[in-house]
Parts: structure tokens; C-alpha cells; sequence
């Protein structure tokens, strides 16, 4: 098992595994958004190529087996080793499926909160448009945000959606599993989407009594899957459902059968299933999957490792000593309620970005947050070079910037 002290007492040991993204050559401060891939993806991909080369259509046998094996991936990170992952391109399309499912028609009110990733946002906002009444719960104070997503239920809501950590500014919600309580009382779904969570923040469906919630996320992130890689996780007992939204795929094992009245559906996650996908994203993740119980990098030690890296950042950060005015931290927010990545409020976020990154210290921003995220193959003395970066870039802004 790896150490601590290991990843952070000079070269960061995991590095040799990304020459391809150049780790070391560069500080990639995105990890919150798109960490780098280990070399091992590639192997994946170049496998689904040879795959598909020699085996033409009856690639799909290889393939499900490792839709098979990144199904228990996501399982295992959950903490939930016998729930029922569907798998999908994106977590829209999975979102869409929950949806539809719904008992819209008899109860026409969704409840989220105003701080939800552009998932959420943009496919509940046209919902609201088509005549949806959809409740956005502001995330602020998010210490009492549980209470207040309760405090919105009422017969006519079919389902609250809300993040377990927040895209914006990576803060975690907590008291989810008393939202799941009321949810059930009021014949009610939950969905969580902890897309922001998995892989650095570690998830226990039991521990955190979420059970019987429906689950959302995805590998793009902290997982380091690559796009194409999002699930769906189903509470057992919705074996009733019936997605509007649904593909052939779920009625793939009965094909040879006549069909005749009710649309049929598959077995367990075939319920929510798609249809035809590049199935290249399953080989890549099942390796990138491999590699990181290869490496022992559990989610409790990319924990560990990750709040180093943000405290690290923090400190650092404070020790520049800027101008609020130019660039400050929500400094009341303890690191501990923080995900993956440490977010700095100022206005000149886009600017600075772009001048971080024409120094090869790669960031992102999300209005006035400038967001950095660090991942496990980055060193120590990669972060504080970023941060001497930073505190050189706002300074240059000048008192002007300041007014």
C-alpha cells in the first residue's frame, strides 16, 4: 500500500505512469475537471481497435465483459458491491432515463438546489419551461441546505436531484440521507449526483444512508476514465419503472422473441440500458480501473492525499499575502467540508487562467472562482511552483486591477 510520505516527499512516484500527458512537464491544475489518463488507457484503446479488427460484430461479447468489469469499478467505489450500475455515455443521457421514469404526469414538481453541475441545470430549466415546476433551493448557508430541500417536499414532487459535492466550489453537502428519509415518506425518489465526490471523496452508499437513493456520476474526473464512462445506480425495489426514454438494448437478450403488448424491458441495469455505443470508453476504463487497485490507490488514500495537496495549496496560498480585492479564499470554510479542489474568488478569473496556463500551469474558472485541482501525480514542489505562478500573475494585474 502506498504511503504518504511517499507521494510527497520529493518526485512523485505515480508520475512515470502519465508520460503521455506530460504530468511532469507541466503542473495540470484541473484534476476537478479532466485529471490526466495513466498510459495503461492507451492500451485499452489500442485493444477495443484490435478487438473490433478481429472480431467485426461479434466484438460485443468482448465487449459487455468489460462493460462487466467497469460496472463492479463504479460498484466498489460506491461501496456497494450487489447495486444494479447501468452504464452510459454521459450522465445527460442517464439523467434523462431517471426522468422519464417519473410519474411526471401525477406529480408534476422536481426539487434541486441553485448550485447543481449544467447537467442538472440546463435539462431542469427547459423542464420548467415546458410547464415542470421545478424548485432551485439556494446551496447558501449549505450547513442547513438538507433542512431547507426537505422543507420543499410536498405531494405533488416526484423526485429532489442535488449534488453531494457542489461542481462550483467543491463544498460538501451533508445530511443527504435525511433528504432520502423525507423523499420516502413523501413518495418521493432521490437522485445524487456525486460525480464531484467519487474517487477523491470516499462514498459509502450504507455508511451515509443512501441506500435507496438513485446515484449518478461518471469517470471523466477524479477516476480518470475518459469520456464515454457514467453510470446510474439503481436502489433495489424499482423493478416497477418503466423509462420512457429507452433503447434497444434493453430488450437485447429477447430479440428473437415477437413482441407483442407492453413494451418489454430487460433484467435489472438492462432496465435503463441505451443503445448502440463506442464501446472503446469500457476498454479504456476497465484498464485505468485495473491500474489503480495495481497501485493501491483506494479512495480513503486519495483522500488522504488530496486534503495534503489542498491544505498544501491553502496555506500556500495564504502565505502570498495578495490583495482581496484582486484574489481572495472563503477562508470560513473548513478544508475539511472541501472536495477535490480549492476554488479562489476574483474577477479576474479568465485573465488569470490564461496567464497561468501561458506559464504552463494549466487551471480552469467557473465565473469569478478561479479553481485549482490537484491530482495524485502531481509532487509538492509542482503545487508550489503553481503557487509562485499564481502570486507572480495577480501581482502583475497592478493596483489598477484593484479599484
Amino acid at each position: 500500500m502506498p504511503t504518504l510520505a511517499e507521494f510527497t516527499s520529493g518526485a512523485n512516484p505515480l508520475a512515470r505512469h502519465y508520460t503521455r500527458f506530460r504530468v511532469t512537464e507541466r503542473v495540470l491544475l484541473t484534476g476537478h475537471s479532466h485529471q490526466a489518463w495513466p498510459d495503461v488507457a492507451l492500451d485499452g484503446q489500442l485493444e477495443a481497435f484490435t478487438d473490433a479488427a478481429e472480431q467485426v460484430d461479434e466484438k460485443w461479447e468482448r465487449a459487455e465483459a468489460k462493460a462487466g468489469r467497469v460496472r463492479q469499478g463504479f460498484a466498489r467505489l460506491l461501496g456497494d458491491p450487489g447495486g444494479g450500475i447501468a452504464l452510459g455515455t454521459s450522465t445527460h443521457e442517464l439523467v434523462l432515463r431517471f426522468l422519464s421514469a417519473l410519474p411526471l404526469a401525477q406529480r408534476p414538481r422536481l426539487v434541486t438546489s441553485d448550485g447543481e453541475f449544467h447537467t442538472l441545470r440546463r435539462q431542469l430549466d427547459r423542464l420548467g419551461e415546458a410547464g415542470i415546476e421545478v424548485i432551485k433551493v439556494p446551496v447558501r448557508p449549505a450547513d442547513t441546505l438538507a433542512e431547507r430541500l426537505i422543507a420543499a417536499l410536498d405531494p405533488r414532487t416526484a423526485a429532489v436531484l442535488v449534488s453531494s459535492v457542489m461542481f462550483a466550489d467543491a463544498r460538501i453537502i451533508t445530511g443527504l440521507d435525511r433528504v432520502l428519509a423525507a423523499c420516502r415518506a413523501a413518495g418521493a425518489e432521490l437522485l445524487v449526483d456525486v460525480y464531484h465526490q467519487l474517487n477523491v471523496v470516499p462514498v459509502s452508499l450504507a455508511r451515509d444512508g443512501l441506500d435507496d437513493a438513485f446515484v449518478v456520476g461518471g469517470g471523466y474526473k477524479y477516476c480518470q476514465l475518459g469520456e464515454g464512462n457514467c453510470f446510474l445506480r439503481v436502489p433495489r425495489g424499482r423493478e416497477h419503472l418503466r423509462p420512457v426514454l429507452t433503447g434497444w438494448f434493453s430488450e437485447f437478450a429477447r430479440l428473437s422473441e415477437t413482441a407483442s403488448g407492453a413494451v418489454p424491458y430487460g433484467e435489472g441495469p438492462a432496465r435503463w440500458a441505451g443503445a448502440t455505443y463506442d464501446p472503446t470508453s469500457h476498454y479504456r476504463a476497465e484498464r485505468v480501473f485495473a491500474f489503480f487497485e495495481r497501485e493501491g490507490l483506494t479512495p480513503e488514500f486519495l483522500r488522504l492525499l488530496s486534503r495534503h495537496q489542498i491544505r498544501l495549496l491553502a496555506e500556500g496560498f495564504d502565505a502570498l499575502d495578495l490583495d482581496p480585492r484582486l484574489m481572495t479564499r472563503d477562508r470560513a470554510l473548513p478544508l475539511e467540508q472541501v472536495g477535490g479542489f480549492l476554488a479562489l474568488s476574483t474577477p479576474h478569473a479568465a485573465e488569470i487562467s490564461a496567464r497561468l496556463r501561458a506559464r504552463d500551469v494549466t487551471t480552469d474558472y467557473r465565473g469569478e472562482l478561479l479553481r485549482l485541482g490537484p491530482a495524485p501525480y502531481l509532487s509538492d514542489a509542482q503545487l508550489r511552483t503553481a503557487l509562485t505562478t499564481l502570486g507572480e500573475v495577480v501581482r502583475d494585474l497592478g493596483p489598477a486591477r484593484a479599484g
